[in-house]
Formats: structure tokens, C-alpha cells, sequence
């Protein structure tokens, strides 16, 4: 992760802009400790986080708002230490390539332009951690009259996969950073026509963190047309039959099952697998039924703000557990007398959301930007306005 480290820096009056990056506040943690700056690069949200070590500041980005592409975030760390005239002792920020910092955009999706208008004019076929790209792009290559889109959370997996977008100059491959369990649930009904979870991980100790699950399936069958195909392929005999079980629970199904076939193309892993004689397992659901449309609707709006004074009385860093989401509220943070900042996690409990919620005097708003929309996260903030208002 791209970070800087200071002997000290200054804070300057906010907001304040450097090229095109907008730093909104700094807000300092309750009781010391972190200090963090809201800011905005292209109408785009993050948080860049500074904690004090040893004597000296440590100056990185947010993990829960990472900006992308990476040499976006280099250029915003840099940004914000030349306006706070940091005293740089170390970095591990290197030259910044300008023009990948300019073209990825058009590549790389934030999770809203899905979220608001998900492209319905052609069919879609998905591929859920991508890791080296190489299937992906060779379907993209193969497939030009399909519009793919790539789901990754592994960064340095997605700034190699979008230099390989542009080298190959592909017009019909969007790539977007989000968990795909939720990413699925946006996917419009009867849409793609593929998708793949190439090698994931096992998770052997953690079952909860596996991206195949009986809401996942759920989802996918929802999201495929008739006769779409789910296809999960792993080198992990556990994985394959964990996902074998979960596939019987349906009360129907065509299972397509395979062991060792020689893929159209293979992926690094698949290669390194095979030089160590490890099995290969294929499990294709096929889709038989069509789907209704997905109906939901909510704004995510608070409907006033809050006095500063009494959120620092109430605040409360237990989690609370309801039925089918929680609500943890973890750090309170002081921008001024009348305004603050309080990071939480909330949703479900297996895809929570993280985010921020800066508390002024005549509203309140989620930063970087609002929820996902999910039935578990409308719950979530309607338990949280009432909180926040003593409801």
C-alpha cells in the first residue's frame, strides 16, 4: 500500500484543492491517536489516514476507501504532503506514470455506475476474481459482441489487468473493486450469459468467506438468462464438493460435472497446479428458468443533522446484533466545535458495508457515498437514524 512517512506536517485551512484532488477536513480520532482527511478526486470520495509511530506520522490511504488505480492514490498522497508542507523522512512512492492515471478510468467502474444504471444493451458474462486476467481476457478477445466485466478486490491483480485493457485497446471489459457477493445482487435478471469463479479461495478455516453460498447460487441463477451457466473450476477436492452440496440443495437443477478438462485457456494457477499433478474440477450450473425483475428502492437519506455534543455522549462502540444485519459504530472523530466524523460497519454480517458518516448540525451524509442497496443495509440505516436521533 502507498504510504509516506513524516517527521511532521501542517494542517491548512479545508477545503482546499491541488490539481484534481479536493482534501474537504481533517477530523482528529476521540481520545488521540488517528487523524484522518476527507477528500475528493473527481467527484470521487476517499479517506487518507495519518497515525502517529514512533515519533514520527505514518501518511496512507484508507483501506475501506482505497482510491483506484494505484498511481491515482501516490499522486493524492503526494498532493496532500506538498499542501501540508510534510517533513518527508521515507516513502515507497515511486514515479507516476501519468497516462495510466488518466485512462483507466474509462476502464476501471466504480461500484455506483453499476449500482445506478447497470448496462442492459447487450449480454454480459461475468468473471468473479480475475487474479492474472488471463481467461478474461482471452474471452474478451474471443467474444467481442459480449460486454464483460471482471470483479476483483486484489489491486495490484486489477492495475495489471486494466495495462492489459489498454495495451490490447478493448472496448467491451469493465473492471470493478467490490465483493462479488454483493455485486451479484445488483446484477439486472436474465442478463448474463456466463459466469465464472475461476480457483477461488478455499477459505477451509473460514466457510463464511467463500464467495460460493446458497444466497451467491441464488443470485446467479437469478442473473443468468435461460440457459446461462454458472461455472466454478478449483484445484481444492473440498471446495469442489462443498460447492457440489450447495448446488443440490435446489430444488432442481443441471449439474454439468468435470475433473481434469483441457480449458480453452489456463490460468497461472492452473499451471502451477498442473506441473505439481493436482486435479483440476469443473461444476457448470446450468440455468433453466426466467427470473423476475429485482424491485427495490431507497434513497439512504437522513432526514435531519445532529448536534455534535450529544453523538459524543451516546457514542458507543459495542455491535449490535438484529436479526438478519448489525450496526458497529467504531471511531468517532472531532472536524470542529459543531461538526464530526463516525466511522462504522454495518449490514450483513457475512458482506457488511464500511463507511463514514460526517455529522453536521443541519444534516448528516455517508462518505465517501451512499450504501449499496440491499435489503439488509435499508434495515441497517434505519436503525441507525433512529439512533442517531434518540428515536
Amino acid at each position: 500500500m502507498p504510504h509516506i512517512v513524516v517527521s511532521d506536517f501542517d494542517r491548512f485551512d479545508t477545503p482546499a484543492k491541488k490539481g484534481d484532488f479536493k482534501f474537504l477536513w481533517f477530523a482528529s480520532e476521540k481520545g488521540g491517536g488517528e487523524t484522518i482527511v476527507g477528500c475528493e478526486y473527481r467527484e470521487k470520495g476517499f479517506v487518507i489516514s495519518i497515525k502517529k509511530r514512533e515519533g514520527e506520522y505514518i501518511v496512507k490511504s484508507d483501506k475501506i476507501t482505497r482510491l483506484s488505480p494505484v498511481s491515482a492514490m501516490q499522486k493524492a498522497l503526494k498532493s496532500f504532503c506538498d499542501l501540508a508542507s510534510c517533513r518527508v523522512t521515507r516513502s515507497n512512492i515511486g514515479s507516476i506514470k501519468e497516462h495510466h492515471l488518466e485512462k483507466s478510468d474509462s476502464f476501471l467502474k466504480d461500484i455506483d455506475f453499476f449500482a445506478n444504471s447497470f448496462p442492459i444493451d447487450k449480454e454480459i458474462w461475468i468473471e468473479i476474481g480475475f487474479g492474472s486476467g488471463r481467461h478474461l481476457l482471452h474471452q474478451a478477445k474471443n467474444n467481442k459482441d459480449i460486454r464483460f466485466i471482471g470483479v476483483e478486490i486484489h489491486r495490484p491483480s486489477i492495475d495489471q489487468l486494466l495495462k492489459q485493457i489498454e495495451i490490447n485497446r478493448l472496448e467491451n471489459l469493465f473492471v470493478v473493486d467490490y465483493d462479488a457477493r454483493l455485486f451479484m445482487e445488483m446484477v439486472p435478471s436474465n442478463l448474463a450469459g456466463k459466469i465464472f469463479v475461476h480457483f477461488p479461495v478455499p477459505w477451509d478455516k473460514k466457510p463464511h468467506r467463500r464467495v460460493i453460498s446458497d444466497r451467491f447460487v441464488k443470485e446467479s441463477l437469478r442473473a443468468l438468462k435461460p440457459g446461462g451457466v454458472l461455472e466454478v473450476r478449483t484445484d481444492s477436492e473440498n471446495y469442489f464438493r462443498y460447492t457440489f452440496e450447495t448446488f443440490l440443495k435446489l430444488d432442481s437443477a443441471r449439474i454439468e460435472i468435470g475433473k481434469n478438462i483441457e480449458p480453452e485457456i489456463s490460468s497461472k494457477y492452473e499451471d502451477r497446479w498442473r506441473r505439481l499433478d493436482k486435479n483440476i474440477y469443473d461444476l457448470r450450473l446450468v440455468n433453466e428458468t426466467v427470473s423476475d425483475p429485482i424491485d427495490l428502492e431507497f434513497d439512504f437519506d437522513f432526514s435531519e443533522g445532529v448536534d455534535k455534543k450529544r453523538i459524543f455522549e451516546i457514542f458507543d462502540t459495542s455491535p449490535m446484533k438484529f436479526e438478519d444485519f448489525f450496526i458497529h459504530f467504531e471511531k468517532l472523530y472531532e472536524i470542529d466545535q459543531k461538526r464530526a466524523v463516525m466511522k462504522l460497519s454495518f449490514g450483513a454480517f457475512d458482506r457488511p458495508e464500511h463507511k463514514y458518516i460526517v455529522i453536521l448540525p443541519n444534516k448528516c451524509e455517508y462518505f465517501p457515498k451512499k450504501p449499496i442497496l440491499s435489503k439488509a443495509n435499508v434495515s441497517a440505516h434505519k436503525k441507525i437514524e433512529e439512533i442517531l436521533y434518540g428515536q
